[in-house]
C-alpha cells in the first residue's frame, strides 16, 4: 500500500500567478457593474483622449516656438499666442467632460453595490449576523465601498487621462525620431517589474487596513451604545486601551502601505531619469540625431520629460486598483454568500395546530444540541408558555417558527405539514412577535408601531393599538403625541415604554400566530397589569407561544412547558404541574418568594 500523498506546497511563482488571476477576475467583476454606463465611459473615453491630445500638440506648438525664434520668422506670433490659448482650451473641456463623465460611472457604481450588499444583508440567514459583528458589516458599507470608488473611478480616470497623454505623446515622439524613441522605451520592463512586487504587496495591506477599520468602528459601536455600562463598571480604560489598539493597527498597516507606494514612485522615477540621461547623451551623437531640427530636439526632450508625471500616475493605478479589489472582494462575500433558503411552495391560508415531532437543532459551528429530540404539541388558538433557566432552549424554539433558523432534524408541522413547504413570507406574515430586547428605529412613535407592511395603517388603528398596549398612558403627555420622534433604538424613551410600542406594534399586526419572548421584562408593576389585561385580549383566539419568568403571566397559559438543556421534562397546565412536585412546583415556589420579597 502507498502512503498517503502529501500535497505538494503551490510554488511562488505559481502563487503570484493565481494571485494576479485572481485579481483581473475580481476586477472584471467589478467592471460589470460599469457596463450598462457604457456610454458614460465612451464619453469619457473620448474627453481624455481630446486632454490627451492637447498634451502632444504642447510638445509641438513648443517646436514651432523653438523653430520660429532660429529663423527670426516673428509674424507667425499671433498663430502662436492664438495657438497656445486653443491648446489649454481643449485640454480643459476634454479633462472636464472625461472627469464628470468618470465620476458619474463610479458613483452609479458604488451606488448599486452598496444598495446590493444592504439587500443581501436582509436575507442573510441568522448565524451569519451571528459570525460577523455589526461594526465589521458598517465597515464595508460604508469604508469598503468607498475604497472600491477609487478602483472604478480613480483608477479608469487616471488610466484613460495618463494612458492616452502616454499614446500621444510617445506618438509624437516616434513621429519625430524611431531609434530615440526605442532607447526611451527600452526602461519598460524594468518598470512594469518594480510595480508587480509593489502591487503584490499593496493588496495584502488594502486588506488588513479593511479588516482593521472594522475592528475601528465595531470598538467605537459597542462603547457607544454601551455607554452607561461601560461608566457604571469602569470600563473607561479598558474600552479606551482597546479603540486605541485597533487604531494603531490601522495606522501601522496604513504606514507600511505609504512606504510601499512611497517607494515605488521614487524608484519608478529614478529608471525614468535613468532612460531620460541615455536618451539626452545618445542623442547628441550625430547618427542618431539625423535630420532633426533644434526645435524638434527641444520638442522631443520636452515630450519625453512631461511623459514622465502620466507614468508615474500609472504605476498608482496599481495601487488603487489593489486598494479597490481587496474591498471588492470583501463586498462580494457578502453577495456571494447564501441567502435563507425559501423552497417553500405552499401559501399558508389557515392556521391549525403546530407541532414538533422528535426535532433536534444545533446551531451552526457547535456541536451540543441546543434542542434534543424534542416533541411538542401547540394546539390552535391556545397560549403555550415556556419556563426554564437561561439556555435551556426556549428561545431557540421559538425562533424556529419564523424559520429564523433552519437545519434541524426531525420535523416542525404546520397544519399537518413540513414547516419548510410554505413560503417564508407568508408564513412570517402571520407571526407577530415582541422580544425582550426591543427593537425600535429612528422615526416616530407611530412609525415604530405601524412598521414595515403596516406603514399605510390609518392613525385610528394605530391609536387603537396603541391605547390596548397603554401606550396612551405616556404618549399623551408628550407635545408631539404619536408623531414624537424616539430616537435611535428609542433612546428616548423608558425600557418599559419601549417595550409597550412593541406590544403595541404586535396588537395592530393581528397576526393568528404571537410569539412573546420575555414581552413584559422591562414594566414595572402597574405597567404589567395593565399590559397583562391588554395581552389577555389580544391572545384570545390565537396560537400563542409565550417565554416568562413572571408568575402572572405564566399562570394563565393552557400549557405550561418546563425546558432543561433542550428537552422537555414537564409540560401540563399550571395546577397539574403543582401536584406533580416538579421542576415548575420548585420554580414556582422560588418566583413567589421572590415576588413577596420584592
Amino acid at each position: 500500500m502507498q502512503p498517503n500523498a502529501v500535497k505538494a506546497p503551490v510554488p511562488e511563482r505559481d502563487k503570484g500567478r493565481l494571485e494576479s488571476a485572481s485579481v483581473w477576475k475580481l476586477y472584471r467583476r467589478l467592471l460589470t457593474y460599469a457596463r450598462p454606463l457604457w456610454l458614460a465611459f465612451l464619453v469619457s473615453f473620448i474627453g481624455f483622449a481630446i486632454y490627451g491630445l492637447g498634451q502632444a500638440l504642447s510638445a509641438k506648438w513648443l517646436e514651432m516656438v523653438v523653430d520660429t525664434v532660429q529663423a527670426n520668422e516673428y509674424d507667425k506670433r499671433w498663430f502662436l499666442a492664438l495657438a497656445v490659448l486653443g491648446i489649454f482650451l481643449l485640454r480643459g473641456v476634454g479633462a472636464f467632460i472625461g472627469n464628470y463623465c468618470i465620476a458619474f460611472v463610479g458613483r452609479e457604481v458604488i451606488h448599486t453595490l452598496r444598495t446590493e450588499v444592504f439587500e443581501r444583508l436582509l436575507k442573510l440567514p441568522s448565524h451569519y449576523y451571528a459570525r460577523n459583528s455589526s461594526g465589521e458589516l458598517l465597515a464595508k458599507l460604508t469604508y469598503n465601498v468607498e475604497q472600491v470608488t477609487g478602483a472604478v473611478t480613480n483608477a479608469l480616470k487616471t488610466l484613460f487621462r495618463e494612458g492616452l497623454t502616454v499614446v500621444g505623446l510617445l506618438g509624437y515622439m516616434l513621429f519625430l525620431n524611431w531609434k530615440l524613441t526605442l532607447i526611451f522605451i527600452a526602461a519598460g520592463p524594468l518598470i512594469a517589474l518594480v510595480v508587480s512586487v509593489a502591487a503584490k504587496r499593496m493588496r495584502r495591506l488594502s486588506r488588513r487596513i479593511q479588516q482593521s477599520v472594522g475592528d475601528i468602528t465595531e470598538s467605537a459601536s459597542e462603547s457607544i451604545k454601551g455607554y452607561q455600562v461601560v461608566r457604571i463598571f469602569g470600563g473607561e480604560e479598558a474600552e479606551k486601551d482597546r479603540f486605541q489598539q485597533a487604531s494603531l493597527k490601522n495606522k501601522r498597516q496604513f504606514m507600511k502601505l505609504v512606504v510601499t507606494q512611497s517607494l515605488n514612485t521614487p524608484i519608478i522615477q529614478f529608471l525614468v531619469a535613468l532612460a531620460l540621461s541615455a536618451l539626452l547623451f545618445l542623442a547628441m551623437h550625430p547618427d542618431v540625431m539625423g535630420t532633426l531640427t533644434t526645435g524638434g530636439f527641444v520638442a522631443f526632450l520636452t515630450a519625453a520629460g512631461m511623459i514622465t508625471k502620466p507614468l508615474r500616475q500609472l504605476t498608482n493605478v496599481i495601487s488603487i486598483v489593489q486598494k479597490g479589489v481587496a474591498a471588492a472582494e470583501s463586498l462580494f462575500e457578502v453577495l456571494d454568500e447564501p441567502a435563507e433558503q425559501d423552497q417553500g411552495s405552499r401559501d399558508v391560508e389557515t392556521i391549525g395546530d403546530i407541532e414538533f415531532r422528535h426535532l433536534s437543532f444545533s446551531y451552526p459551528g457547535t456541536e451540543r444540541a441546543a434542542l434534543n429530540d424534542l416533541s411538542l404539541l401547540l394546539p390552535q388558538g391556545k397560549t403555550v408558555a415556556l419556563v426554564g433557566r437561561s439556555g435551556s432552549g426556549k428561545s431557540t424554539l421559538a425562533s424556529l417558527l419564523p424559520r429564523f433558523n433552519d437545519g434541524w432534524s426531525g420535523e416542525l408541522l404546520l397544519n399537518g405539514l413540513p414547516l419548510q413547504d410554505f413560503k417564508l413570507d407568508g408564513l412570517r406574515d402571520q407571526i407577530a412577535l415582541v422580544n425582550q430586547n426591543v427593537v425600535l428605529f429612528n422615526g416616530t412613535i407611530a412609525e415604530n408601531i405601524a412598521y414595515g407592511s403596516m406603514a399605510d395603517a390609518s392613525e385610528e388603528a394605530i391609536l387603537a393599538a396603541a391605547e390596548a398596549a397603554h401606550v396612551t398612558e405616556f404618549v399623551n403627555k408628550m407635545p408631539e403625541g404619536i408623531h414624537t420622534l424616539v430616537g435611535e433604538d428609542g433612546v428616548m424613551l423608558s425600557g418599559g415604554q419601549r417595550q409597550r410600542i412593541a406590544i403595541a406594534r404586535a396588537i395592530l399586526k393581528d397576526a393568528p400566530i404571537l410569539i412573546l419572548d420575555e414581552a413584559t421584562s422591562a414594566l414595572d408593576t402597574e405597567s404589567e397589569r395593565h399590559i397583562q389585561a391588554a395581552l389577555e385580549e389580544v391572545i384570545k383566539g390565537r396560537t400563542t407561544l409565550v417565554i416568562a419568568h413572571r408568575l402572572s403571566t405564566i399562570e394563565r397559559a393552557d400549557i405550561i412547558v418546563v425546558m432543561e438543556d433542550g428537552q422537555i421534562v414537564e409540560q401540563g397546565s399550571h395546577s397539574e404541574l403543582l401536584e406533580q412536585q416538579g421542576a415548575y412546583a420548585r420554580f414556582h415556589i422560588l418566583q413567589t418568594d421572590a415576588d413577596s420579597g420584592a
